[in-house]
């Protein structure tokens, strides 16, 4: 039996405000308290009566000691709890280039603010795994990576003083996100979840806000490839992350037909033909870019030719494995992370399309608000991305064959019907 000593050092009341029910970010506290071997009261309770109305709890959480009561508190303050008088967030310089003070703080991918000199700022850019700089002659916080960080920058150190609001589901819906009971499931009715992630499409847009998609060579390899040109021609996408892979073989098959030597009508290997990948890399080298090549005529039609045309940017990352590359991609790795940022930051809403690696990558860059919607026929994919932490994603079991095609004609639908 663990004995709570009846002290005041070693309890600490805490506030939570929001849909705290529907988002079950209640249970998720006291989940936390009793696996860490604490208890707690409610102190007070409050139930929002109506579907806009936010839920409000006061909790006193006790611990064995100061140190185990700290470790607690550490990990329901992730959770959006605050103490009720905030507390000064405490800062110390960092002592060289890309060297953090001890006992600094990690973020979460979630909206986090530091109480700093007597109000609550916002930290700008947050996303997984990075940490707080303050700057004190504009009042402003930053996450940044370590590699960015300066010596003599101010780092936000310990727990005390920072606000986290995790991701909430209020009882009017979120579109997409309202349909599905499950975040990743092969057992939904595909054609309907389309169809509703094409209305969420159409009305980002129609609101001003920005769709980034990530996608795979096999957009390519399953036929998809003049789809997902015509969701780019139809300008709903603001930004294509990818690789050298999607970029060769989509110019291959609008060169000959085919994906890695294989006909995508047919699904037959001709003979010879598994050149032609090595070929269509070397046309763009000819003309010194994928952009050169579109102004010239060699590449006439795909997604990479969409993009140029309709003035969509586009980030090809390298990898060890890429043949060529072609000459627009990246091959400093973290030049390739810096590119994706900007073009992710202030994304409404990210589609990732048939690629782990790439998927992964981009949802560590994501804040929690942003919709995050990945398609796989491998629902170990989707897991993955869940368990990291992009818990805001919807994960759909599909072949990206069949996924984009139908995609394209409901957002063709509604375009029409505007």
């Amino acid at each position: 039996m663990v004995v709570f000593q009846n002290s005041e050092e070693f309890s600490q009341e805490v506030e939570l405000e929001g849909h705290l029910i529907d988002s079950l970010i209640l249970p998720k506290v006291f989940d936390v308290i009793m696996e860490l071997g604490g208890d707690f009261e409610v102190l007070e309770f409050r139930i929002g009566r109506r579907k806009t109305e936010t839920s409000y709890a006061k909790l006193l959480i006790k611990g064995r000691n100061r140190r185990h009561l700290e470790m607690i508190l550490k990990e329901v303050y992730r959770l959006g709890a605050v103490t009720p008088l905030p507390q000064e967030v405490e800062v110390r310089e960092a002592p060289a280039d890309m060297v953090l003070p001890d006992n600094f703080y990690v973020t979460t991918n979630h909206p986090t603010y530091v109480y700093y000199k007597g109000g609550w700022v916002e930290v700008e850019g947050i996303c997984m795994d990075k940490v707080i700089c303050v700057d004190p002659s504009s009042r402003r916080a930053f996450c940044k990576p370590i590699r960015e960080v300066k010596a003599g920058d101010l780092i936000v150190v310990g727990e005390k003083g920072i606000k986290v609001r995790p991701p909430e589901y209020p009882r009017e819906g979120l579109g997409i996100f309202e349909f599905m009971g499950s975040r990743s499931s092969p057992e939904k009715p595909s054609t309907s979840i389309i169809r509703i992630i094409a209305e969420d499409m159409f009305r980002v847009k129609k609101e001003g806000g920005k769709i980034v998609v990530v996608a795979g060579p096999a957009v390519v390899h399953t036929g998809a490839d003049d789809a997902l040109a015509k969701i780019i021609r139809m300008g709903f996408v603001d930004a294509l992350l990818t690789g050298n892979a999607l970029a060769v073989h989509d110019i291959e098959y609008n060169l000959f037909g085919t994906s890695l030597g294989m006909s995508i009508e047919t699904g037959k290997t001709a003979a010879g033909s598994n050149r032609n990948h090595l070929v269509a890399i070397n046309e763009v080298m000819k003309c010194g870019s994928i952009k050169a090549a579109v102004m010239k005529g060699v590449v006439k039609s795909g997604i990479m030719y969409e993009c140029i045309v309709n003035g969509v940017p586009y980030v090809l990352a390298g990898s060890i494995r890429d043949d060529g590359p072609l000459p627009d991609v990246v091959t400093d790795v973290i030049e390739a992370q810096r590119l994706y940022m900007k073009y992710l930051r202030n994304a409404s809403m990210v589609l990732m399309l048939a690629t782990m690696l790439h998927s992964i990558a981009v949802a560590n860059m994501l804040p929690s608000t942003v919709k995050v919607v990945c398609v796989d026929i491998n629902p170990a994919v989707l897991i993955k991305l869940l368990d990291r932490g992009s818990a805001q994603a919807l994960g759909i079991v599909s072949d990206v064959g069949t996924f984009l095609p139908i995609l394209a004609e409901e957002l063709a639908k509604l375009k029409i019907r505007g």
